[in-house]
């Protein structure tokens, strides 16, 4: 099952605080916490990132912490004695730097079965080097990184590549999403949030996770910097995980008829994709027996959901949606818009790719 999870840095705020916004997001459905374990040495915040993993293994998430070895030396342990960051109440490590690909391997087996979660960012073949050694492919996870620097994030080629390998190695995978409203992150620089990919910055955050989900190689979405606000954490917690849903408003011409075909149809793209427009085709066969008078008739664009009217005999009741600027011969009507936010959605989705449309 996908996950949904939350980042919390615990040095930056009040214990309350943390505790307060790890139990909002788990009402939600959220199950899954990044954090970054900080030195032994500091007695106090360590004290308080183990409270906020105890509250949070109480709730049900899981809970994977960055660490690098300056926090095993801190912590006084080898890679192959990882009983103390259990007893924290991790769930697993993640390691971006600092070991060989035996290390790694070794930790996978470790008796605490602590998750091993690599950097996927990166495109290097570390993943296939620890796999190399024979490691437990069951505690081996990946994830990308967070960029909190304007224009420093992946590109979008970048992350689907990188993401493909280790889906095709069949491993976990999992990615940021950046909330709008949230101030803080393991450092002091967040300048427009904490996302993985680029073009994700500043773009509606259920928006920014549909299009993760909707790659087919992301299986946890986590919110990069905290505190996201209660709506976002709603939200996120209402998406369907596995079939993408695009919110519409419907035009106020638009007939019942219309208004079933677009909600309550199961719509797929056809296969022989346009680069014009979006075809959902069963509608005509679903529907052929109706009546579809001429209205809303007017220039198509990018977002206009139309279904084709009596003038298209053969097309009749088939619904589409405008991938960009068009005539309109006068056969086709306009019968709602894609949300604007949502609008960017529309350009990756594949073909035969099944999705919904919701009315907003």
């Amino acid at each position: 099952m996908r996950k949904l999870g939350i980042s919390v840095f615990p040095q930056h705020v009040a214990l309350e605080e943390s505790l307060k916004y790890i139990e909002t997001a788990a009402k939600y459905g959220f199950s899954r916490i990044f954090t970054c374990l900080i030195s032994a040495n500091d007695k106090e915040e360590f004290a308080k990132l183990e409270t906020i993993c105890k509250r949070a293994n109480e709730l049900g998430y899981e809970v994977i912490a960055d660490v690098d070895p300056t926090v095993f030396e801190s912590l006084n342990i080898t890679y192959q004695e990882l009983d103390r960051f259990k007893e924290i109440g991790l769930s697993g490590l993640r390691l971006d730097l600092g070991f060989s690909g035996a290390e790694e391997a070794a930790m996978s087996f470790d008796d605490n079965d602590l998750k091993i979660e690599l950097n996927i960012s990166n495109g290097t073949r570390y993943v296939e080097n620890i796999l190399s050694y024979k490691a437990n492919v069951e505690n081996i996870i990946g994830c990308h990184n967070f960029y909190p620097r304007r224009y420093t994030a992946l590109s979008r080629e970048h992350f689907l590549r990188t993401s493909k390998q280790f889906k095709d190695l069949n491993l976990r995978t999992a990615a940021f999403v950046s909330s709008n409203s949230g101030e803080y992150g393991p450092w002091f620089v967040v300048d427009g949030g904490l996302p993985t990919i680029e073009e994700h910055r500043g773009v509606d955050i259920s928006v920014q996770a549909k299009d993760l989900w909707n790659t087919g190689l992301i299986d946890d979405v986590i919110i990069g910097n905290m505190f996201a606000s209660e709506e976002e954490l709603k939200a996120l917690g209402n998406l369907n995980r596995n079939e993408l849903q695009i919110a519409v408003e419907f035009l106020p011409g638009t007939t019942d008829v219309e208004k079933e075909i677009v909600l309550t149809q199961k719509h797929f793209n056809r296969g022989d994709v346009s680069a014009y427009v979006i075809r959902s085709t069963m509608t005509r066969v679903n529907f052929k027996q109706h009546d579809f008078p001429p209205h809303d008739t007017e220039k198509l664009a990018l977002g206009d959901v139309t279904i084709d009217n009596n003038g298209y005999e053969r097309y009749k009741g088939e619904m589409q949606i405008a991938l960009q600027e068009m005539e309109n011969s006068g056969n086709t009507n306009i019968v709602a818009r894609v949300v604007p936010e949502e609008r960017y959605l529309l350009q990756n989705i594949l073909p035969w790719q099944h999705f919904r449309l919701v009315e907003k």
